[in-house]
């Protein structure tokens, strides 16, 4: 039975599909991760994992596996969007990506891998997953994290331009606010729907920031936030359909406010909705996106028809399947 290589596979959207290949036994599942004495080894807990490798036995591994390999989908990441040693960041954003990216066209292996909606900045250039390298010089990332992911955004694009030996399929999609199980070892880094479901649950109010754009009222921020099961859906679907390619949003085409969020998080727990908003840290006012909204056109035209959850049907199923259970994980 083939395998497929999922890098960043103990972490949140990678655990998902991971496990998610596991169960379909259509392939075997090789997770390739660090754990540390972190607690993400529970991501992974509840399914039968084919495989462990460390990042720095992947390209060992990936020459000994060569004929058994069915796909290289790439999601490991320094995903914060605060850390700030650029130098760690490249190294495991953009380095590693171009290494896998060069062996898999060499080898003749698909590549699919995790760009960002960070890539696109405060979305004044718009949110186009253009492959063009014009386009794609002229965004402006807010932080280290989008610009590395920009970075090999480029270094695809000029690869496919310059007719370079690539990947028989290669897809790149820009992941935007994705919620769902198995986030919780992320800490500040998880979805506000994860940060605040605590608050909600035990009816307290849950904290919201205060707005300073005139354009949105307080809490009227908003986000195209979008479930990581429909995510590892489109990443699944991709892995039966190899005559597809290209540079894909991944979000739900339609932007929601950080309140209708939170009064989902109530709804799903059958309580009354109680919010108070709070100032924004001096450290991300001026860095602050209002507005982030996918275009999902390029995605439905290359074919893919299935629905998303709404905002309201994601947050139901998240808090009453997993975080308002004993054992949230997936």
């Amino acid at each position: 039975m083939q395998r497929v290589l999922v890098t960043g596979g103990a972490g949140f959207i990678g655990s998902v599909l991971a496990n998610e290949i596991a169960d379909k036994e259509d392939y075997r599942a090789v997770v390739c991760d660090r754990f540390g004495s972190t607690e993400k080894w529970r991501n992974l807990s509840k399914h039968q994992i084919f495989e462990i490798i460390s990042p720095e036995d992947s390209f060992f591994w990936l020459e000994s596996q060569v004929e058994n390999i069915k796909a290289v989908v790439h999601l490991g990441a320094i995903s914060s969007t605060t850390e700030t040693d650029v130098d760690l960041i490249l190294e495991n954003n953009f380095n590693f990506s171009k290494q896998l990216w060069n062996w898999c066209a060499q080898n003749e292996k698909p590549f699919i891998y995790a760009s960002s909606a960070a890539t696109y900045g405060n979305g004044e250039q718009g949110f186009n997953d253009e492959v063009d390298a014009n386009y794609l010089t002229s965004l402006r990332p807010m932080n280290a994290y989008g610009w590395s992911k920009l970075l090999f955004d480029q270094y695809v694009s000029n690869s496919v331009r310059r007719g370079d030996k690539v990947p028989p399929q290669w897809v790149g999609l820009k992941f935007f606010n994705v919620y769902g199980p198995n986030e919780y070892h992320k800490g500040g880094q998880k979805s506000v729907a994860a940060q605040i479901f605590p608050h909600a649950a035990a009816g307290r109010p849950v904290k919201l920031f205060k707005s300073y754009n005139k354009n949105y009222p307080d809490g009227g921020q908003k986000r195209d936030f979008v479930y990581v099961k429909d995510c590892t859906k489109v990443m699944r679907w991709f892995l039966e359909h190899p005559e597809k390619s290209g540079l894909f949003n991944l979000g739900t085409g339609e932007a929601r406010t950080f309140e209708d969020l939170a009064k989902a998080v109530f709804t799903a727990l059958k309580r009354e909705p109680k919010i108070s908003f709070v100032d924004m840290p001096e450290e991300i006012k001026e860095k602050y996106q209002y507005l982030t909204e996918a275009k999902m056109n390029r995605l439905r035209e290359a074919g893919y028809k299935h629905p998303f959850h709404s905002l309201e049907e994601g947050i139901t199923d998240y808090v009453q399947q997993h975080l308002n259970q004993a054992d949230p994980y997936f």
